[in-house]
């Protein structure tokens, strides 16, 4: 059996890939092994459980809350409510773990399941190794151990979970946003409700696209992946700013009043400055991944910040944050962690957080968002190679060598192996899009001739 387990938690096709009994068999199987690992020593345990609105959402939550509830867990069950809402509810509740039914950007067939730790953290490597081998154990024949009578979990609705996530990102907001007029695409998905609520309460005057789950449109042609709709209505509506989630609302995407994308890298840039300004970016440290655009690094330097490059995915971002107690960090794909109020990505704060300094600096996003310009970026899938031999091929060291060189030091050369494909990554960015398609080009030759 493959790993069920990829960076983000398990996914897959709903009720073909993700079946109801893989949803209650690793509930079960999380339930077993952090008991062994002592997890609920001491007291009873209970289980935060919540999901987006995919329709195939509610047969897997069924599972999932009847799996843990079997294992002697008692379920708060609040609901649809974004992924970073479900973790924060995890940590002020004082529950053991957290479960999220959600596949974030994916289409409405897939769905996945994420599990929290205490503290609403994502769990260790080593826990989730352990509970796929407890699951395949089982799976295959062993049987469980089974709490009865008193001893069996029990289940209610966690109707303040709502109330309570939404009062928590208003505490936090470093100002209102009176004044403001913002466009939210919530892309069908689990934040329909929180974010338009936390922006009103917040100030702003609100505009909504993407608000209307039924249970199968989520992240259909709008929201963070699909950003044509938001454009246009933040024209049309005259807005400052627009702001697009995905379907889990963990990541935030910005659209500026004229009608041009922020993205990752951006917003970062627009956070980083802000919090050096309030005396939170501690180390003075912006963490980000190797897909970042070099026009970021090139900014941070120029603002005297530095970077800190992880792998791609944003549990790596995290992972170092937590290891150096560095402040902010995230993706250019919206994913932004702010770890003094979340212990994920959280695309609501992050869209808050964002109008808030447009509210407080007076300047428009197009023009806090210029403090980096993003480099031309060409990316090419090299198919049908050996990508295990990309670090150790001669020949491809000397091709990206020479592609350094011209280069120099406005331009960048990524090569990235596909960690599910048998395809190399080329990426080159450059300050004129025509070299950087150029040498991208020259590029992905060479990997087809050295790896072929």
């Amino acid at each position: 059996m493959g790993r069920l387990f990829g960076t983000d938690g398990v996914r897959g096709l709903a009720n073909a890939d993700l079946t109801a009994e893989l949803a209650l068999g690793l509930s079960v199987a999380a339930a077993h092994v952090l008991a062994e690992a002592g997890t609920f020593a001491g007291h009873r345990p209970t289980a935060v459980v919540g999901r987006d609105p995919r329709a195939s959402g509610e047969f897997l939550e069924a599972a999932v809350v009847a799996g843990l509830a079997s294992a002697g867990v008692d379920v708060l069950r609040v609901g649809v409510l974004p992924t970073p809402a479900v973790a924060h509810l995890t940590g002020v509740l004082g529950a053991d773990l957290g479960v999220m039914l959600s596949a974030s950007h994916n289409a409405m067939p897939d769905n996945g399941i994420k599990f929290f730790a205490r503290g609403g953290h994502k769990l260790a490597d080593e826990l989730e190794d352990g509970i796929e081998a407890v699951y395949e154990e089982h799976r295959t024949g062993a049987p469980w151990e089974r709490p009865t009578g008193a001893g069996v979990g029990r289940v209610r609705d966690y109707d303040e979970g709502f109330d309570t996530y939404v009062a928590h990102l208003l505490a936090v907001l470093p100002n209102r946003l009176d004044g403001l007029k913002v466009v939210l695409d919530e892309a069908h998905g689990a934040a329909a409700r929180v974010s338009p609520e936390a922006f009103s309460r917040a100030g702003a005057e609100v505009v909504t696209i993407g608000a209307r789950p039924d249970g199968l449109n989520i992240n259909d042609g709008c929201g963070s992946t699909h950003l044509e709709l938001l454009r246009a209505a933040v024209v049309e509506h005259g807005a400052d700013l627009g702001i697009a989630h995905d379907g889990d609302a963990d990541r935030c995407l910005a659209v500026d009043a004229g009608g041009d994308e922020i993205d990752g890298d951006q917003i970062l840039a627009v956070l980083a400055l802000a919090m050096r300004e309030a005396g939170t970016l501690r180390g003075d440290t912006v963490v980000a991944t190797v897909m970042s655009n070099l026009g970021f690094k090139l900014a941070m330097e120029a603002e005297g910040l530095n970077l800190v490059q992880t792998a791609v995915g944003d549990r790596y971002v995290l992972e170092s944050m937590k290891e150096h107690g560095y402040a902010l960090g995230g993706e250019q794909s919206g994913h932004v962690i702010v770890l003094d109020h979340a212990t994920t990505g959280d695309g609501t704060l992050t869209g808050l957080m964002l109008a808030a300094r447009v509210a407080a600096t007076r300047k428009s996003l197009a023009e806090l968002a210029g403090v980096m310009e993003r480099l031309p970026q060409i990316l090419i899938n090299v198919p049908d190679v050996d990508k295990s031999r990309v670090k150790t091929s001669g020949d491809l060291a000397a091709a990206v060598t020479a592609a350094e060189q011209e280069l120099g030091s406005t331009g960048r050369v990524l090569l990235r192996p596909s960690g599910t494909e048998p395809l190399v990554r080329v990426m080159v960015e450059a300050a004129d899009i025509e070299q950087a398609r150029a040498v991208a080009e020259r590029l992905a030759d060479a990997v087809k001739s050295a790896l072929g």
